[in-house]
């Protein structure tokens, strides 16, 4: 979350009215995040997101949004988007697409215990299930095509070290790609950044999954190793906590087991996730956009996950 497009009150109010949300009572800018323009607003009926989306296109944002529908209807806790009198999701304010979600209850996990990874383990085996029915079909946008678009970009920024370590890791993910045992991973709709700070608890409870704005359509191994990046990390060193990952994989299995292959390609897919959210946060460092509030990610935590990865893989 941040802010690109500013908003003022005046303008958030008559946009909450035109979607029957109430009276705007408070509007306070989001400083986390990269991608879109965020806002937390206040009515007399509740609490909501109100985001413009500074990359996603028009026709590219009905998949986001009818997912979350979808997903709700199949009993996954996400967020909302509120249509206007038409029934439409997707709306338009200062010129560009725009949408209005309910704020979910509870507060992000930081510091995650064996019940929190179990309990996101869970929750995402159901998200994967439940979108298999799911019509609208969009690739992950920041998947291997993008890597390879945006590493030579980055390149003029990085050490030596750096240099070979992701170029090497980019060699290698193409060479996994196009092999006949990833090409048959189970797929489907996957959320593919589900960080700590995109999932909600209250209590102890799991109360919801948000940001779907990085979903696609993609391998379900791939969704699981961004998720033991984060959740089943030390977050200082990058080294991954087995029995947090254990407590994860176990909760995720109960719901819908590994294949075969998938357990085989697992570490390869941690690996992916590493590069992915390296590469983009490089990009999103050394070339950013302006906006009046930005809080640019430390592109060398994911450096540091990567080579933890390479150096120990995880092997169910």
């Amino acid at each position: 979350m941040a802010v690109f497009t500013e908003v003022s009150f005046d303008e958030a109010a008559a946009f909450l009215r035109f979607l029957n949300l109430g009276q705007l009572q408070g509007l306070k800018g989001a400083a986390g995040g990269i991608e879109n323009t965020n806002y937390f607003v206040d009515t007399d009926q509740g609490q909501y997101v109100l985001t413009l989306f500074e990359r996603l296109t028009f026709e590219q944002l009905p998949f986001y949004l009818h997912l979350m529908k979808h997903l709700a209807d199949h009993g996954i806790p996400v967020p909302d988007p509120a249509p206007d009198a038409k029934g439409n999701l997707l709306h338009r304010l200062k010129g560009k697409p725009a949408a209005v979600v309910n704020k979910l209850r509870g507060h992000s996990e930081l510091a995650p215990t064996l019940l929190h990874c179990g309990g996101v383990g869970e929750m995402l085996a159901r998200l994967h299930l439940a979108g298999l029915d799911y019509p609208r079909q969009q690739p992950n946008l920041r998947g291997l095509d993008w890597w390879n678009e945006t590493v030579p970009v980055v390149l003029p920024y990085l050490s030596e070290s750096q240099r070979s370590l992701i170029l090497g890791e980019l060699a290698y993910q193409n060479h996994i790609a196009a092999s006949s045992g990833y090409r048959g991973l189970p797929r489907g709709v996957i959320h593919a950044d589900l960080f700590r700070d995109n999932v909600m608890f209250e209590n102890g409870q799991l109360t919801g999954f948000f940001d779907f704005y990085f979903a696609g359509c993609d391998s379900f191994l791939y969704d699981i190793g961004i998720c033991l990046n984060d959740w089943c990390i030390d977050l200082e060193s990058g080294a991954l906590d087995s029995v947090r990952a254990d407590a994860f994989m176990a909760a995720y299995q109960r719901v819908r087991p590994l294949t075969m292959q998938e357990r085989t390609l697992l570490p390869a897919l941690q690996r992916a996730g590493a590069l992915r959210f390296w590469v983009s946060r490089l990009w999103d460092f050394h070339l950013p956009r302006d906006a009046a509030v930005l809080k640019p990610h430390d592109p060398s935590h994911f450096e540091r996950v990567l080579r933890q990865r390479l150096a120990h893989p995880y092997l169910l």
